[in-house]
């Protein structure tokens, strides 16, 4: 670790040893003051060696079995710093970023967490749901970007006193959407959540091993999240949403099965969240078909401002 940190940059990593590599390289070479922890989630590719041997300051968490997003909970725990900076192994910060978002939450105490701009390598596009937060609907207060109600797990930036109040990331998820619940807890106990599109990060964009079954835990996680937080009209409006999704994948059948496989211990999570963060979510996810105009503006000018921070 070192001497004087700043924040701790937190990587999760599962079979991807080539990858990993060029992320820490790259995630070395932009980081100051930010100390760096890896979690390699069970992986059998020599992962573990690879960060022991290139990357002695780096320190490597070793789980026996692939945890899932819930691996980063370990890591926060080592993390005596401020702030928590989460990406994985496809993902890596460019130089500036941590300290720019460092100093917003400094002077921001209210906010729990921010999600950094995610630009694909090469291509310079923006992932989608990095434009959706450029046009949130919600109020922004007196925040220095978009209020949202979401975070991006591979490119964040948390409070680490909001991440312990809300819990962390809750192991059954596994990974897929993981961020949900964490987002609306923090919300629900008064910590602001915002999108900075002057926080960069880079992902190689690859073809991911095991995406059906990725999506499949999507829909899943969707519709616990809606019925452990969400009042019951709106976990029954996510529910019918997502299976319909899945049927019209031929997804109706596995869905269900996982759904119903965990929905007991859903059901004992269930904590609705206030009237003022129900009103929030409403207002971004069924009130924002109205504004899709607006929202179309909003992505235009998101790219606009990128190209300009990249001239």
């Amino acid at each position: 670790m070192k001497t004087i940190e700043r924040g701790t940059v937190v990587v999760l990593t599962h079979n991807r040893k080539g990858r990993l590599q060029q992320t820490l390289s790259a995630l070395m070479r932009a980081t100051e003051r930010w100390s760096i922890i890896v979690v390699d989630n069970g992986s059998t590719d020599g992962t573990a060696k690879l960060v022991a041997q290139e990357f002695p300051s780096v320190m490597l968490i070793r789980c026996r079995r692939n945890l899932g997003a819930a691996a980063r909970n370990i890591a926060v725990a080592y993390a005596h710093t401020p702030y928590v900076a989460f990406c994985d192994e496809d993902t890596f910060w460019l130089p500036g970023a941590l300290q720019r978002a460092a100093r917003i939450l400094d002077e921001h105490p209210n906010i729990g967490g921010a999600s950094g701009c995610i630009v694909e390598a090469g291509a310079g596009r923006v992932d989608p749901v990095c434009l959706e937060m450029a046009s949130s609907p919600l109020d922004r207060e007196d925040l220095p970007g978009p209020q949202v109600l979401g975070l991006k797990a591979g490119a964040c930036i948390v409070r680490t006193r909001a991440f312990y109040e809300a819990g962390g990331f809750w192991p059954p998820f596994f990974i897929g959407g993981e961020e949900a619940l964490l987002a609306l807890d923090m919300a629900d106990r008064g910590w602001r959540l915002v999108y900075l599109e002057d926080v960069l990060a880079q992902r190689v964009v690859s073809l991911a091993d095991g995406a059906a079954s990725q999506q499949r835990r999507e829909w899943r996680n969707a519709i616990w999240v809606a019925w452990m937080r969400l009042p019951f009209r709106f976990a029954w409006k996510v529910t019918l949403e997502q299976l319909r999704s899945a049927a019209r994948d031929r997804q109706l059948r596995s869905v269900l099965m996982l759904v119903m496989a965990g929905f007991a211990r859903v059901l004992k999570k269930r904590r609705v969240v206030s009237p003022r963060v129900a009103a929030m979510w409403k207002h971004v996810y069924v009130d924002r078909s109205a504004m899709s105009a607006e929202g179309e503006t909003a992505a235009q000018m998101q790219q606009r401002s990128l190209h300009g921070l990249n001239q």
